[in-house]
């Protein structure tokens, strides 16, 4: 298996600084691999490739010994790379007729990772310099940064293949990408679970267990609107406004990590408890379009489906399904994806499937036979019934 893990990086002021201006070289080197390619079409319609680019990296670095020149050879590679990978997918979604979307120019604030490819070409994981030889604390050697501190709170598995320096607001951290990492199998816990996806609860259970929803994003809704509104105040380019940006960065990200929190306890205790679980295969993309429709034909219930969509991106439910796939993955357990189609309209007493069944968001009563029970248990049984019937 192949894992990623992230720690959280104490660099000196010396080399906070080095980090700041080897994510902005790197940045200017992206921006001016893409102008060169935009102008290369326009002016004489020629396309460039990745391969071209990286043979000039060598004149560029021996021109601007001081500045490209300091930095590790293999990372520009990786930079050069990743504007090859956005304009792959350009022309992917051209040929799909999805909207192209033009890879774009990073601006400052933009651009905020720098990768090495391999461990050990430019960079290295659990170095130490000949002064440090004697302390225990985990070091991550970067070239033209030195030898940084690492706030290692758990030991890694597998082999390192790429690290990352990575930085968001104020903090820097370090991603570490490894290969062949091994399988911590749980033993039997003789239990399958269908799950059922929601908005009033976040996760109710085949077996009537319902997790409530933190909604972290409507609990920092006012704090974030304040600080929105003082940013929306500030005239652009003063040091009130960079401190206000900082602020509302720092509240984004704090919802952000509460949700990951509640993503990762919640798929421990599924992935703990049951061998077996499905869940409902949803297109969560198409289920938070707007409705708000085109001037010809304007949409209906607008504010109502803006709540929704907004109650469905704060509960998170992508983020959840992707970590309880990788600890599922991890400890030997089998996750299933199920059509959800009708699995809240269909009675699980005698089959009879109708709108009208559910009664209310959270009632439902069968208009056939009369059994009656939670809408959401409803559900969840039904998703457990049909992944069952699909592992036959």
């Amino acid at each position: 298996m192949r894992r990623r893990y992230k720690f959280l990086l104490r660099p000196t002021s010396k080399q906070a600084t080095a980090l700041a201006a080897c994510v902005e070289d790197h940045r200017l080197l992206y921006n001016a691999a893409l102008e060169e390619r935009r102008e290369a079409w326009r002016r004489a319609r020629k396309g460039i490739l990745y391969g071209s680019q990286s043979k000039q990296l060598k004149d560029i670095r021996s021109a601007d010994p001081q500045g490209q020149g300091r930095w590790s050879f293999s990372s520009q590679q990786a930079t050069l790379r990743r504007l090859d990978r956005a304009f792959q997918a350009f022309f992917r979604r051209i040929k799909t007729g999805r909207k192209p979307g033009y890879p774009r120019f990073k601006g400052g604030g933009r651009f905020d990772t720098v990768e090495w490819p391999k461990d050990g070409d430019g960079c290295r994981w659990n170095s130490t310099s000949d002064s440090a030889a004697r302390s225990d604390r985990t070091r991550v050697y970067l070239r033209g940064i030195g030898h940084v501190r690492v706030h290692a709170h758990r030991k890694i598995a597998g082999t390192v293949k790429t690290v990352s320096a990575k930085r968001e607001g104020r903090r820097w951290y370090l991603v570490l990408s490894c290969d062949h990492v091994p399988a911590d199998p749980l033993p039997p816990a003789g239990s399958t679970v269908g799950i059922d996806m929601g908005v009033a609860s976040f996760l109710t259970t085949s077996e009537g267990a319902q997790v409530p929803n933190p909604r972290p994003g409507r609990c920092s809704a006012g704090r974030l609107t304040a600080a929105q509104q003082a940013l929306a105040r500030c005239a652009r380019y003063s040091n009130r406004r960079r401190r206000i940006v900082a602020r509302v960065a720092a509240l984004h990200a704090a919802v952000r990590r509460r949700r990951l929190d509640h993503a990762h306890k919640t798929a421990v205790w599924l992935v703990r408890n049951h061998d077996l679980i499905f869940h409902e295969e949803l297109r969560i993309t198409n289920m938070t379009r707007s409705a708000a429709g085109t001037l010809e034909e304007p949409g209906t219930n607008v504010a109502q489906k803006s709540g929704l969509n907004r109650s469905i991106l704060d509960a998170g439910w992508g983020v959840f399904l992707a970590v309880l796939h990788a600890k599922a993955e991890s400890a030997g357990r089998v996750i299933v994806g199920v059509d959800p189609r009708n699995t809240s309209r269909t009675c699980p007493d005698c089959g009879h499937c109708a709108a009208g069944n559910r009664v209310t968001q959270a009632s439902f009563v069968c208009l056939a036979c009369g059994f009656a029970r939670h809408a959401d248990i409803v559900a969840a049984t039904n998703i457990l019934r049909a992944g069952l019937a699909l592992q036959t």
